[in-house]
């Protein structure tokens, strides 16, 4: 960009932005001449990806500010009056918002209900922090028509982000996420109003308890052994950490609601978005577990449960039998969940007709085993649980299928129907119950996972990110899977690939930007840009087909698949070297 293009669009952004918050850092950066900033600030407009809006916060349209939460909000609010015009006409619109615990979360959260209300949508604005999951709940419980949740998610600190809802409780997708963004670029004039004359006028309302109880209620619903976990819950400690979100009110609610002692970690419990014990509150990340680690152990815990800041994501970790905690990975922990569910629904005599679970395209086929087993049909979907609100969406409309679970590698579980988004806090309780049912049968979690190794083939997941910031990163990234779709490798790992799977020519899922290579063995390698950060990631499904089922071959096979895993992450390595040069 050329330095007057740069200072038009800077100036512009100054005269626009009310919240001089974020207008005197652009002002600052003028007054430095520190144009490298200023381009990296306004060379793009952030817009809605696999989760919406995300970015860094600060002043620029490619960052998350006030000024970028009004147009979208405003741009939504007249998507939604068009797209619901009988409701528009009868003054019924309503919204839903909420917000967790990061810096500004509460201001653009009360901004975006302002908006709406101006718009004549009656906003619902939750009293204070609340998780994604009970967004997503809310929304379906007041049947609005739209819904925003103010949240970054597991990202590090610098970043906010603005997820949209439609009125099925799911985040938006096309073509409505397509539409936003068209009136979003249309805005001219920004509707708000006091939040007093709001509340005076009826077109804003606080709530909190009369949806939280319900919320709860519908968590310990999904569950299939009352009787168990009354008679066997008190035997149960586990370490609990919200990452300083909003998980504690209630994890620490619904599990000790069931009888289960939860000892919370206490550096960890309080909402606070500068994060201060991890450099990313995300329960992927084994550093984030730390402190819940080192607390499990000085309490002889029976498990780590962990949930990132806006409580949809949930981590676990569980001691072996030296005492030493394992984080398990998001397609372990997918595996475990997919068993017990229909191990107990077939059991309890629940599995509907024509079940099906979903998972997204990069997470591990493990799963898929399992459902075969239990004549059950997994289906994918593109990455981003949208997609798989989506698909069960579907099966409402056609009855061609009945939900039974949703999974995403990224740690992401959805037990129920009630909710439209993956959610860790119905995912805490079912892990519970899951922890009492295999203690009941003399096992361990980890103990069976390695069952289930030996009954259906070994799975070792990786996955490899580096990010590309800025407008060179951006076409770094568009080069370099255009490089791999023109020449994709020959081999992987050692391993020949026998088919590519390029999903922007696809026809039986959405267009999306990833490509998958097959390996003989039946691993799969997935190339991903994301669509909320400055990053590439290739993930690494590796498989080594069931053998006997005996310790001899179960150590080999985990041999086999580190050796694999190895020499695939080092061509991944020379692939991104070579985008990098």
């Amino acid at each position: 960009m050329e330095k007057s293009e740069i200072l038009a669009k800077a100036k512009a952004y100054i005269e626009a932005e009310q919240d001089k918050r974020f207008s005197k850092e652009v002002e600052e950066l003028i007054a430095k001449e520190d144009y490298a900033e200023l381009e990296d600030r306004f060379y793009q407009t952030l817009e809605f990806g696999t989760g919406g809006l995300r970015g860094i916060m600060g002043g620029g349209t490619n960052r998350m500010n006030t000024l970028e939460i009004n147009m979208a909000t405003q741009g939504l609010a007249n998507y939604v009056i068009k797209a619901f015009p009988k409701e528009a006409a009868a003054g019924t619109l309503k919204a839903v918002i909420a917000y967790d615990s990061r810096l500004n979360s509460d201001v653009f959260a009360e901004a975006t209900a302002l908006i709406f209300a101006a718009n004549g949508i009656k906003a619902y604005l939750f009293s204070s922090l609340r998780p994604t999951p009970e967004l997503s709940f809310a929304i379906r419980t007041l049947k609005a028509q739209t819904g925003v949740v103010v949240t970054a998610s597991h990202n590090p600190r610098m970043y906010n982000g603005y997820k949209a809802y439609w009125d099925d409780g799911a985040q938006v997708i096309e073509p409505h996420d397509k539409g936003i963004i068209e009136e979003v670029n249309k805005v001219k004039e920004v509707k708000t109003m006091t939040r007093v004359e709001a509340i005076a006028t009826g077109k804003l309302e606080i709530i909190d308890k009369e949806i939280d109880e319900k919320f709860w209620a519908m968590c310990k619903e999904q569950l299939f052994r009352p009787a168990l976990i009354k008679e066997k819950a008190k035997d149960v400690r586990i370490v609990y950490t919200p990452l300083h979100g909003t998980g504690a009110m209630h994890v620490e609610k619904v599990l000790g609601d069931l009888g289960l002692k939860i000892i919370t970690v206490p550096e960890q419990r309080e909402p606070d978005g500068n994060f201060p014990t991890v450099e990313k509150p995300n329960p992927e990340e084994k550093p984030a577990l730390t402190l819940a680690v080192e607390l499990a152990k000085k309490e002889k815990a029976d498990g780590v449960m962990a949930t990132d800041p806006d409580s949809d994501r949930f981590g676990t970790a569980f001691p072996d039998k030296d005492g030493n905690f394992v984080l398990l990975s998001g397609n372990q922990m997918g595996a475990l969940l997919i068993d017990y569910v229909l191990r107990s629904r077939k059991e309890l005599g629940k599995l509907p007709a024509n079940p099906a679970i979903i998972r997204s395209i990069v997470t591990s086929p493990f799963g898929d085993y399992i459902c075969k087993k239990y004549g059950v049909e997994m289906i994918e979907c593109l990455t981003g649980f949208k997609w798989i609100a989506d698909v069960e969406a579907n099966f409402e409309k056609d009855g061609s299928k009945n939900y039974v679970f949703g999974l995403e590698e990224s740690y992401g579980y959805k037990v129920e129907k009630e909710v439209m988004d993956k959610d860790g806090v119905s995912a805490a309780a079912m892990c519970a119950e899951m922890i009492l049912y295999w203690r009941s049968q003399g096992k361990s979690l980890l103990e069976h996972l390695d069952d289930l190794y030996k009954e259906f083939g070994y799975f070792e997941d990786r996955a490899i990110s580096q990010y590309f910031p800025g407008a060179s990163g951006g076409q770094t990234m568009k080069n370099m899977m255009a490089d791999m779709r023109a020449n994709p490798p020959k081999t992987l790992g050692g391993e020949k690939v026998i088919k590519v799977r390029d999903l922007m020519d696809y026809p039986a899922l959405p267009k999306s930007n990833v490509l998958q290579f097959y390996l003989e063995s039946g691993t799969i390698v997935s190339a991903r840009p994301s669509g909320t950060e400055p990053k590439i990631k290739f993930y690494i499904n590796s498989m080594v087909p069931a053998g006997d089922g005996s310790d001899k071959w179960f150590e080999a096979a985990k041999k086999q698949a580190a050796v694999l895993c190895d020499g695939i992450s080092a061509d991944i390595q020379k692939i991104l070297a070579k985008a990098s040069a």
